[in-house]
């Protein structure tokens, strides 16, 4: 079997890539167990040198890095450039960070000693998605390397380039001796490897369904698993909120990194004072989006990032309005070549409705009418997913309503969900459980061994 690397920009193979067959696994497995053994035994200042060689390599590498991204998967090349910046910032993060968060921590019980020391456990399977193709990667592979576990990643098919590139880094950066492998394979042969004795933990960023598949298998081997799923995260503007302000977060909180990201901002829900202002506004706005090739600096929104991807996103919105949503400005293929969908907005949007309880991945805003900070936190929680939120006011009172009933991994006041290497991130019901980044994150696949001196 071929892995394709597709540019959504034309619809031209860049790339083509063998997949690795099952004796090519089992070899990589044997590489990855082996490099567990010896790395596992070096210190947190020998880690941290290799991961401020990582962090340097990506940053005297960021521009060639973030071209193979853009090209893969379409984001903006400005945003592919943050991208690749923001891992470097991750490497040095956990490098000066992780002897303290993994340091012994005492406990008296009235022993000699007790005390609670962070161990290792093994190999890591990552499986990983392509809407952010270098920053889920490294979330999950520095914390993992700096606790002396080692990686394998099975990156998203589409960005079998940005995969190869990850495992380069990370090699040219000292972590030569096979602590991180990008493998080449399709989901079929995901579940043999999770199987595997010498895997001991699986993470996922991805759908609902395939977290639900990845959960499942892991749990009958009984191997620990972070989930970081789907979103449908609500912004809530009420009458306080600063209004330009307010627009600039709500674009682009909808159409950063072409709307195609689990924290976008897919549902407006706006106080019936401020409703037709912000609706007028929200359409102008989005109508001013510069949609084109994402190499060009002025181009707002690229393409997405498969045809398939476009096509469901499409498919939802016809049916959507089929079943009583206004359009009230694009959602809507773009005749050209590639994979571009313009930005739009939809309204009316009954419980029933498709779009009400299916998350849109694109650029595509749902707009809600509520009249208190109570019905919106009601509409807000109106979900299976929970995973970030935002609240826009001035109001206090509001605000603690909020941050303490909008059942979310993540709220934010006065800004856009975003990650950062110092808090930790993750969400409730189904966008998934456990945590990435932060000492938290780096928890997550240690052993959290007791231990007691009489």
């Amino acid at each position: 079997m071929t892995i394709q690397s597709i540019d959504p920009t034309t619809g031209t193979v860049i790339k083509t890539y063998v997949e690795l067959d099952d004796q090519a696994v089992q070899d990589l497995l044997v590489r990855a167990h082996g490099a567990y053994g010896l790395h596992r035994r070096t210190s947190y200042k020998e880690r941290a040198k290799k991961m401020i060689g990582v962090a340097d390599y990506l940053d005297s590498h960021k521009d060639d890095l973030a071209r193979i991204a853009t090209q893969e998967m379409g984001k903006t090349l400005a945003s592919s450039i943050a991208e690749v910046e923001k891992c470097a910032d991750l490497c040095r993060f956990y490098a000066d960070k992780a002897e303290g968060f993994l340091k012994d921590q005492p406990i008296d019980i009235g022993a000699s000693q007790s005390y609670v020391r962070y161990l290792p456990i093994g190999i890591v399977l990552a499986v990983m998605p392509w809407n952010f193709p270098y920053w889920q990667a490294f979330r999950f592979a520095v914390p993992a390397l700096m606790a002396g576990n080692v990686g394998v990643l099975k990156h998203a098919s589409n960005v079998p380039g940005c995969a190869m590139a990850i495992e380069d880094a990370f090699k040219k950066g000292g972590f030569d001796n096979h602590e991180f492998q990008s493998a080449l394979i399709g989901s079929s042969k995901v579940e043999a490897v999770i199987k595997d004795d010498r895997v001991r933990a699986v993470t996922l960023t991805g759908s609902e369904g395939a977290g639900r598949a990845v959960a499942a298998q892991a749990g009958k081997a009984l191997k620990k698993t972070v989930l970081e799923l789907g979103g449908s995260d609500p912004f809530i503007i009420m009458p306080s909120a600063d209004i330009e302000k307010t627009l600039d977060l709500a674009v682009n909180g909808r159409v950063q990194n072409n709307g195609q990201t689990c924290i976008a901002a897919k549902r407006f829900i706006i106080h019936e004072d401020v409703y037709d202002l912000y609706k007028a506004k929200l359409i102008e706005r989005f109508n001013a989006l510069k949609v084109g090739d994402p190499i060009q600096d002025d181009t707002d929104v690229g393409p997405l990032s498969m045809k398939a991807i476009r096509d469901e996103l499409h498919e939802q919105v016809q049916q959507s309005i089929k079943q009583g949503a206004i359009r009230l400005c694009g959602a809507e293929p773009m005749e050209q070549a590639g994979w571009f969908y313009r930005p739009g907005l939809l309204e009316n949007i009954d419980p029933d409705n498709i779009a009400y309880s299916e998350e849109l991945f694109g650029p595509v805003g749902l707009l809600f009418k509520v009249s208190s900070i109570d019905e919106a936190i009601t509409v807000a929680n109106d979900t299976r997913f929970g995973l970030g939120s935002v609240i826009c006011s001035q109001d206090e009172g509001e605000i603690e309503l909020a941050i303490n009933h909008i059942d979310a991994g993540l709220t934010t006041v006065n800004g856009n969900v975003a990650s950062h290497p110092a808090l930790p991130f993750g969400g409730v019901k189904s966008s998934g459980y456990g945590r990435e980044l932060s000492s938290d994150g780096i928890r997550e696949f240690v052993n959290i061994k007791t231990i007691v001196v009489r």
